[in-house]
């Protein structure tokens, strides 16, 4: 049986992650507060994030950009998709 749980960034209930997906105490509040579906959306974002900038997540000043930005994302209302971000045509 699937876990759920009230998703806080969808404010709303959605299935739980099965484990946390991120290392620390930032993992452990996602794992308990963010929903699959949410977590699939800044997976998405963090794409965008990556290639617009062109960050190296190995690098440190990287990692901490990303960190900072899934904290916004998903606990204080969601991230801006960077200035000249051009969405592809579909």
């Amino acid at each position: 049986m699937t876990k759920m749980l009230h998703c806080r960034y969808l404010d709303r209930e959605g299935e739980a992650l099965p484990s946390p997906p991120y290392p620390g105490e930032l993992g452990r509040r996602i794992h308990e507060q963010i929903s699959r579906e949410a977590w699939s959306m800044w997976l998405k974002h963090q794409t965008t994030l990556i290639n617009e900038y062109r960050l190296t997540p190995v690098e440190p000043r990287s990692r901490k950009f990303l960190e900072q930005e899934m904290e916004k994302f998903l606990f204080h209302g969601g991230a801006e998709k960077p200035s000249d971000y051009v969405p592809p045509k579909t």
